[in-house]
């Protein structure tokens, strides 16, 4: 990484100055060559959303709708005030779209009332069954026939929640939408992505996002009525979480009973109807639109939506156009920076401007404006630790070998099975001394922590850690990685968290300038980490307690990776029980954590077993040379 890490300093600072500039260049291109209106748009039942249109002024040509739909705002408010950018990438302004911005159904400006991850109607039989499947194609169809200069063709792309909605276009699709990019799009807020990971609450994006995003809008409303956001009393929120003490304080000191989807994640405790009806991958049948799904693989948000949302309309859309982009970004940092690095790791290309270029922007032009066939692979891919963009015929990549890495006696990692009897680790985790999710103090949950230095945690008697032997060659892993620990606890419950870390050699040299003093020789890169809430091991939807002392198999599957551990560096596998305050804290106890009281929380002793007949390990992928 270190040969590049001048370079990027310099182009970082190049970039920001020349975004400033570029920023305020089109505002001044958007108003001259623009005109905005805005309209409330009606839904066939009768409920009206607020939409920001911007329209070319040069009438000399038709053009495509780019539609986003979002809950956090379509605003600057006011046919007079105009947006600073406009469409995915400053690449669209130019080139000439008709650009539309639309409040999602009981957000800011519309009218009717707001569902988190409205459940999919699959058959509407009356005008009352809409869902933002129907939203997507009423709004469609109305600017079709109601904004002159179309082309009849329509674009959708969003990140994150508006990622969701760029899916939800996707069923039953308006004749005229060619093209969706759902990027980080929220899927499944249970098993994988956001606010539980595995059935485990994701306690530190919870609490700050809910404490303003969940609070009721009984009127349309303007940015400038917003709640205001949290103001931590306390700028340490590994403290912070743990002397606010058990998951019902925060209704009780915070949230009250005004934030209703805090009150239904503690009612639907489990993985039930509730959280079924709000995934909408069975749903993604029939697509007929060109799709490209984005992400990143240190997103801390929303990697699982962007892999299972593919990975569903592969499989249940065979014949369907369908690409996907997987490169080494923050949640949204393929548009929101050049992508050249992130956290103290540095990638040594501008690899957001590359997607951007080659893979976004002609995506749009080929299926919106009849251009050449942009010639997209399958899967277009970065492999982090080599620096490099893949193209794949398929993802996961087909040419690759499985190979198990077993756990070892004395912190060893090995692809040889451990042929001793009767060998385990055992420590002792307490829920009140939680393991942090990250070193240092932070107010708020970072994105950095998923790629950052893990030698913080390594140092705990409470992690269990174990690496290879420096390795002789390259080895290039890809695709999902599985968890196969063989454990036992005193409680009935537990966490259990693995993390698969790039451990640099003892002589990498510090990057040259050096403003945050890092010290690379033996830097332990986070490559993939993933929690597992045990009950959950066998069923999401009937939890299971441990039976105390019994040796029980937790086998779970990690979001993939595409890394390269260099010739020289080690690979290293950390277990632990607690990810705080990323995680919320496991009493260790079987019950509802929702109602645990402070006495609830107790210690108890944890095995890993690595011997002949008790195997734990982790699966991996080797890319072939």
């Amino acid at each position: 990484m270190t040969p590049f890490k001048s370079f990027s300093f310099i182009f970082l600072f190049i970039f920001t100055s020349l975004s400033a500039s570029a920023q305020q260049s089109d505002s001044a291109y958007i108003r001259q060559n623009y005109t905005k209106i805005e309209r409330l748009i009606p839904m066939r039942d009768g409920i009206k959303l607020f939409t920001a249109i911007y329209i070319p002024k040069d009438k000399s040509k038709k053009y495509p709708f780019m539609l986003n739909r979002t809950p956090y705002t379509v605003s600057p408010y006011g046919e007079n005030n105009y947006k600073t950018s406009l469409g995915p990438s400053p690449l669209f302004i130019k080139e000439g779209f008709i650009f539309v911005y639309q409040d999602v159904r009981g957000k800011w400006m519309s009218e009717g009332k707001f569902e988190d991850v409205r459940p999919q109607i699959a058959s509407k039989k009356r005008k009352t069954d809409i869902d933002e499947s129907s939203d997507t194609y009423d709004t469609i169809d109305w600017l079709i026939r109601n904004i002159p200069g179309n082309n009849r063709k329509t674009g959708i792309y969003g990140i994150s929640y508006p990622g969701f909605y760029a899916t939800a276009a996707l069923p039953d699709a308006h004749p005229s939408l060619k093209a969706v990019s759902p990027q980080a799009p929220v899927t499944d807020w249970f098993i994988g992505d956001d606010f539980h990971h595995n059935g485990t609450l994701f306690l530190a994006d919870i609490f700050s996002f809910y404490y303003t995003f969940g609070v009721p809008r009984p009127q349309p409303i303007t940015p400038d009525k917003r709640p205001k956001p949290f103001d931590f009393p306390v700028k340490d929120n590994y403290r912070f979480f743990l002397e606010l003490g058990p998951l019902k304080n925060i209704t009780k000191k915070y949230y009250g009973d005004t934030i209703r989807f805090w009150n239904d994640i503690n009612a639907h405790t489990n993985y039930d109807a509730f959280w079924k009806a709000r995934n909408i991958t069975p749903h993604l049948i029939g697509v007929k639109p060109a799709v490209l799904v984005v992400g990143g693989f240190f997103d801390a948000e929303d990697l699982y939506g962007t892999l299972k949302t593919y990975q569903a309309i592969e499989k249940q859309n065979p014949s369907s156009k369908n690409n996907l982009v997987m490169g080494p970004w923050y949640h949204g940092g393929w548009a929101r920076s050049t992508g050249s690095s992130f956290g103290d790791i540095n990638f040594g290309q501008p690899t957001s401007t590359s997607y951007q270029q080659n893979v976004e922007f002609p995506f749009f032009m080929q299926y919106l404006k009849e251009a050449p066939d942009a010639k997209i692979a399958e899967a277009t891919i970065f492999i982090t630790g080599s620096n490099e963009w893949k193209k794949f015929s398929s993802w996961p990549p087909q040419d690759t070998e499985e190979r198990t890495l077993y756990l070892q006696p004395n912190g060893k990692l090995s692809f040889e099975k451990v042929q001793r009897t009767d060998s385990w680790d055992e420590y002792v985790s307490d829920p009140n001394s939680p393991v942090p999710y990250q070193d240092g103090i932070q107010t708020s949950r970072t994105r950095e922590y998923m790629i950052d230095d893990q030698r913080f945690a390594s140092r705990r008697p409470d992690v269990r850690v174990f690496q290879t032997e420096p390795l002789s060659s390259d080895l290039t892993l890809t695709g999902p990685v599985l968890a196969k620990l063989v454990v036992s606890t005193t409680g009935t419950d537990a966490d259990y968290v693995v993390k698969l870390i790039d451990v640099y050699p003892e002589d990498t040299p510090n990057p040259v300038p050096n403003p945050k003093n890092l010290i690379m020789g033996g830097y332990q890169m986070l490559v993939r980490g993933e929690i597992m809430r045990g009950k959950y091991r066998n069923s999401f939807e009937k939890p299971e307690p441990f039976v105390p002392g019994t040796i029980t198999k937790v086998n779970y599957a990690l979001p993939d990776v595409a890394h390269t551990f260099k010739k020289g560096h080690r690979i290293m596998i950390q277990v632990q029980n607690s990810w705080f305050p990323l995680a919320d804290r496991n009493p260790q106890q079987f019950m509802d954590i929702y109602q645990a009281e402070p006495g609830d929380f107790r210690k108890a002793t944890h095995r890993i077993f690595h011997d002949v007949h008790n195997a734990s390990a982790i699966t991996v992928n080797v890319l072939k040379p």
